[in-house]
């Protein structure tokens, strides 16, 4: 059984949960770049994070993948005067499973203009 993968995201701007930021995940293929469509995508809920049935299933084992914030949007759904394209635009994050029986967790904390990404304990 796999461990699993967690996302959890925090507009530290706001200080609050990221509740509506677009996210997807793609698995990477043998070139190194994403492979199809989407493993996993949605929005992050009131609590935070991605729910996907995916992310907490055998979907998730050894190999490369690659996670996609959607910060540009997010920022402009809340306000209006939002530039586009935004400072941060879209954030891809490249990461690697080396043991799919632990699980991951990835804090994403971010603000218009920068982020912090890791993986965390969960």
């Amino acid at each position: 059984m796999s461990g699993g993968l967690s996302i959890h995201c925090v507009d530290v701007a706001s200080g609050r949960v990221a509740t509506g930021l677009r996210v997807t995940l793609h698995r990477l293929g043998p070139d190194g770049e994403p492979q199809g469509g989407a493993l996993a995508e949605g929005h992050v809920g009131s609590n935070g994070l991605l729910q996907h049935p995916a992310l907490m299933s055998d979907a998730i084992a050894v190999g490369g993948y690659e996670v996609r914030f959607e910060v540009g949007p997010f920022y402009r759904a809340q306000n209006a005067s939002s530039p586009t394209p935004a400072f941060l635009e879209t954030v891809p994050y490249r990461f690697h499973i080396a043991d799919a029986s632990q699980h991951y967790h990835l804090p994403f904390k971010f603000t218009p203009w920068g982020f912090s990404l890791f993986r965390g304990g969960a």
